[in-house]
């Protein structure tokens, strides 16, 4: 297919609404695409169908490209998503090695129907200090750097 962002956005689009009137999540749908511009993947979020916060229409595409692929290296491929990653996203983004996104929304968009993403960037910028939000607390550290001493002494893959 031909790097066309307003056909691709569209099947995301689509995609998003279809399971959005199905009441299987948001208004949000991704799609990925190769280095040849052939799609791979397309995925909405599916959160409350599949009552699984993390079932984003982001991760879902990122799922299915991996599993399609047979690689957790997405690194030739392009992300379409209706919307700003909210930061779990952006970082399986990251995660994946994918390198560009186009996203139509914007923050502030998602905000304005009532999405809450903006409280997470804020919480993340504030160095992870609002017990309201999450009550971070190091333990045991020394205890589980012999684990990450035993990965790395036995040269395990990183990725």
């Amino acid at each position: 297919m031909e790097n066309n962002h307003k056909q691709l956005m569209e099947i995301a689009i689509d995609e998003a609404r279809r399971t959005m009137n199905l009441d299987f999540g948001g208004p949000f749908g991704a799609l990925i695409i190769n280095q040849n511009n052939e799609i791979i993947a397309v995925a909405s979020n599916t959160v409350l169908r599949d009552h699984d916060p993390t079932a984003h229409a982001e991760i879902n595409a990122i799922r299915k490209a991996t599993k399609k692929l047979g690689t957790h290296d997405l690194s030739n491929c392009t992300l379409y998503t209706t919307a700003y990653p909210c930061p779990m996203c952006l970082g399986a983004i990251i995660w994946s090695n994918i390198k560009k996104v186009y996203f139509g929304c914007v923050e502030k968009d998602a905000d304005e129907i009532g999405f809450r993403d903006d409280f997470i960037y804020k919480f993340i910028e504030n160095k992870r200090v609002n017990i309201n939000i999450l009550d971070l607390q190091e333990k045991e550290r020394e205890t589980c750097l012999t684990l990450f001493k035993e990965y790395q002494d036995k040269n395990k893959q990183l990725y």
